[in-house]
């Protein structure tokens, strides 16, 4: 009995850490190329319950509110629509959380093209 007892709790030390759950609360940071040009971006993101919220700063100290956001197993997504030049454009975000990393891809639309890059953002301290 002793030896199932010692043999289960080895199994619930192997399984538990695997299974537990990321959280994508904090601001996160990356550098994007935007028109030839490096540009540190970052995002606050907000996990309460299984609703995701969060904001992006840009240009001219605006702040943006997140939309269409979720978590997930690990994989988070929302999106930013801005105003430029008179015409609303979107950006989504999907990645996954694996301790302070997001890595995933960047999507967005302009002229009717889809353009997608790569994302890595960290979780600042």
């Amino acid at each position: 009995m002793k030896r199932l007892m010692a043999v289960a709790l080895v199994l619930v030390g192997l399984v538990s850490p695997a299974t537990a759950a990321e959280n994508p609360t904090g601001t996160w940071k990356w550098t994007a190329s935007v028109g030839g040009q490096d540009r540190e971006q970052s995002v606050t993101l907000k996990l309460d319950g299984d609703k995701l919220t969060g904001s992006m700063p840009g240009r001219n100290n605006a702040v943006t509110e997140i939309s269409d956001a979720s978590f997930k197993d690990n994989k988070v997504s929302f999106s930013v629509t801005r105003e430029v030049n008179g015409q609303k454009r979107t950006t989504k975000y999907n990645g996954t959380v694996n301790g302070d990393m997001i890595t995933g891809k960047i999507e967005r639309e302009r002229d009717g093209q889809t353009n997608s890059t790569d994302w890595t953002a960290k979780r600042q301290k």
